[in-house]
């Protein structure tokens, strides 16, 4: 045994590893899938044992690639650590906050009228599934958004403390008969299609967390469409389309459009902090000091008695809460795909 691997190598068997898809393990490392090939075959030759088994239809691992991955991953997260406590305080804290409204934008501002000395860099791109990606590759530090989406691989990689439920809404065209009510009952929805990022990988875990909701109640999920980048973009596709959608009453104003809430049951869309597993910074401190705050401050992790929210999310929700402390104290309806109501 090799006392003196690279990373890269244990990068690059990780990845293929997580995703047991060669050519996506390259895309997610920004490599060349023959470099990350020669890479997993430099480190199988160094260890002296075959990771993988390969075919032309699937990829897995051997015995002994399950048994190493659990080491390959202890000494990734030792690296990072040892990277991310040497630069800590020498440079900005990088945060994804979708959009210039929100609650992710909320705690960002927040927390930088309170920690003025800490640098923070936005990002703004919509979707934590395409976040998450980047925070394991290094790219990127802080995203947030709702966690039981994303794949299990992904996210034993990172870790991730509760701070909203955001109450669900539907964005209707000025002269949609349901835009004239303040507060719009999820069974009046149904026959409606309305779009809810399908065909945006980026955003996977809210195309899921849509088609949850609609299951069994006559509610579409509108057509796979290319990902919309950019506020402006979005409002432009959307009117000219004149789609409903599905969305979070911390939403963006689109002229010529209505922002309603969702109600009977009060649908609820969970935010979560998230970050890579053994990143130390102040910055992350500050944030997560501050996200705490607020949530305090505004009963953001209360549930409402007819709040609905499956029952997954809200097991990630309880796990990711600070010691001494835990999401709402009722308790919400969790409703899954072809099921009835169930209690979380």
């Amino acid at each position: 045994m090799p006392h003196d691997i690279e990373p890269r190598l244990l990068r690059a068997f990780e990845a293929v590893a997580a995703d047991l898809h060669f050519t996506r393990a390259a895309a997610r490392l920004y490599v060349a899938q023959q470099a990350l090939s020669r890479d997993v075959r430099r480190l199988e030759r160094e260890l002296g044992s075959e990771l993988f088994v390969r075919s032309t239809r699937s990829v897995s691992l051997t015995a002994e690639g399950e048994r190493f991955l659990p080491y390959a991953r202890q000494v990734l997260a030792a690296y990072d650590e040892l990277g991310a406590a040497w630069a800590a305080d020498e440079r900005p804290l990088v945060v994804d906050v979708g959009a210039s409204v929100g609650t992710a934008y909320q705690v960002l501002e927040a927390t930088r009228a309170a920690a003025p000395d800490i640098e923070f860099v936005a990002r703004f791109h919509s979707g934590l599934t395409g976040a998450s990606a980047a925070i394991v590759a290094g790219r990127l530090d802080v995203s947030s958004g709702r966690v039981a989406g994303l794949d299990p691989a992904v996210l034993d990689q990172l870790e991730h403390r509760p701070v909203r439920f955001e109450r669900m809404a539907v964005l209707l065209c000025e002269g949609h008969p349901l835009a004239a009510l303040d507060e719009v009952p999820l069974d009046a929805l149904a026959g409606e299609t309305l779009y809810a990022a399908a065909g945006n990988a980026a955003t996977a875990e809210w195309t899921d967390l849509a088609e949850r909701l609609f299951a069994g109640r006559g509610i579409e999920v509108a057509a796979p469409f290319p990902e919309i980048e950019g506020v402006e973009e979005f409002v432009r596709v959307v009117r000219k389309r004149r789609w409903s959608v599905l969305a979070s009453t911390e939403f963006v104003a689109v002229p010529g459009m209505e922002l309603r809430p969702i109600v009977d049951p009060v649908p609820l869309s969970p935010i979560s902090l998230v970050w890579r597993k053994g990143l130390r910074h102040k910055g992350l401190d500050a944030l997560r000091e501050t996200a705490d705050g607020l949530a305090e401050r505004h009963g953001w992790l209360d549930v409402p008695a007819d709040g609905w929210l499956p029952e997954a999310d809200m097991s990630l929700m309880l796990a990711g809460t600070r010691p001494g402390t835990r999401p709402g104290s009722r308790t919400a309806t969790g409703v899954e795909p072809g099921g009835g109501a169930s209690r979380s």
